[in-house]
C-alpha cells in the first residue's frame, strides 16, 4: 500500500479566522512598537559610552532601525495581503511579501548583531577582523539560503528545496554559533568583572533565540493551517524583539560598564558621569586640554607625540 505524501503548504497561503488574523496582527504591531521604542532609547543613549565602544552603540541603532522599518512594511503588507471573504481572511498575492520581507530584514540585521558583539569584545587586530568577516558572511549566507529554500524555490512548497537549502543553511548556522561562542569565551577573562555577566547573558540570549528560526523553518514543511501560521508569526515576532531589543540592551550595558572601567583606571575619559540603574559607576572626566604649541624662531612647532 503506497504511503501518502502530503504537499507542503506555505504559511502565507492559508486562510485565517478573525481571531487568528487579529492575533497575528497584534504580534506584528506590538513588535513594531517595541522596536521603535528601542530605537529611540538607543539613539538617546548613544553618548553614554566612550568613543572606543561607540561602534557597538551605533550598530545597535542600525539593527533596531532596520527591524523597525521592516515591521512597518510587514504590518502594511499583512493588512493588504488578506481579504475578508465568507467569514475568513483569505490571502491574496500580497500575503507572501509580508512573510518574505522578514528575510530581507534578517539579511542585514543578523550580520549586524555579530558586529555588535565583537565591537564590545576584547578582541583586537587580525583575530577581531577575521571573526567579524566570517561571522558576517555566515550570517548572510544562512539567511539567503534559507530564503531560497523557504520562499523562492517552489514558492515555499517544495519539500526537496526546504530540505536541501535548509541543510546547507544549517552549516552556516553552525559556523555562526562557533563565531559567537569563540568571541565570548576569548573575551570573558579580559573583561571587567561587572561586565562579564551581561556579556555572557547576551551570548546565551542570542544562541537560544536563534533556535526559534530554524524551528519555524522546519515547521513550514511539516504542519499547516491558520493556527500554525499564527503561532509561527507570533514566534518570529517574539524572537525578533528578544534578539534585537533584549540583546541590544545587554550589549549597551556591557559598553557602558567597559566605559566606566576605562575611566576609573585612567585608560580613557568620558565627559559625563556614568550611571547604571541609579548607581554611579564612574565620575565624569573631562578630556585633558591640549598643550599650547611651542614657539621657536618665530614658528609654531607641534608636539611630535601628538
Amino acid at each position: 500500500m503506497p504511503i501518502a505524501v502530503h504537499a507542503v503548504v506555505a504559511p502565507w497561503t492559508v486562510p485565517l479566522t478573525d481571531a487568528e488574523h487579529s492575533l497575528a496582527l497584534y504580534g506584528i504591531v506590538v513588535a513594531a512598537f517595541a522596536l521603535g521604542a528601542a530605537l529611540l532609547r538607543m539613539w538617546a543613549s548613544r553618548t553614554d559610552v566612550s568613543a572606543r565602544y561607540r561602534p557597538a552603540a551605533l550598530t545597535g541603532i542600525g539593527v533596531t532601525a532596520v527591524a523597525f522599518a521592516s515591521y512597518v512594511v510587514i504590518a502594511g503588507l499583512f493588512l493588504l495581503g488578506y481579504d475578508h471573504v465568507g467569514g475568513l481572511w483569505r490571502p491574496n498575492d500580497s500575503a507572501a511579501f509580508a512573510w518574505s520581507a522578514r528575510f530581507m530584514d534578517w539579511s542585514v540585521s543578523v550580520p549586524l548583531l555579530v558586529v555588535e558583539l565583537i565591537a564590545v569584545s576584547t578582541l583586537t587586530g587580525r583575530l577581531a577582523r577575521r571573526l567579524r568577516a566570517v561571522g558576517v558572511a555566515a550570517a548572510f549566507l544562512m539567511i539567503l539560503l534559507g530564503y531560497l529554500g523557504g520562499v523562492v524555490i517552489g514558492g515555499g512548497t517544495d519539500v526537496a528545496a526546504l530540505a536541501t537549502w535548509g541543510g546547507i543553511s544549517s552549516v552556516f548556522f553552525a559556523v555562526l554559533y562557533a563565531v559567537v561562542i569563540v568571541t565570548v569565551l576569548k573575551s570573558l577573562p579580559h573583561l571587567p568583572p561587572m561586565a562579564r555577566s551581561p556579556y555572557r547573558s547576551a551570548m546565551l540570549l542570542l544562541l537560544i533565540v536563534w533556535f526559534v528560526y530554524p524551528i519555524v523553518f522546519g515547521l513550514q514543511g511539516q504542519v499547516w493551517g491558520g493556527g500554525w501560521t499564527t503561532t509561527e508569526t507570533l514566534a518570529l515576532c517574539a524572537a525578533d524583539v528578544a534578539a534585537k531589543v533584549g540583546y541590544g540592551v545587554l550589549i549597551h550595558r556591557v559598553a557602558r560598564m567597559r566605559t566606566a572601567s576605562d575611566v576609573v583606571h585612567g585608560v580613557d575619559t568620558h565627559p559625563e558621569s556614568i550611571w547604571l540603574e541609579q548607581v554611579k559607576l564612574a565620575d565624569g572626566v573631562a578630556t585633558p586640554p591640549r598643550e599650547p604649541l611651542e614657539v621657536s624662531s618665530g614658528r609654531q612647532q607641534a608636539d611630535p607625540e601628538r
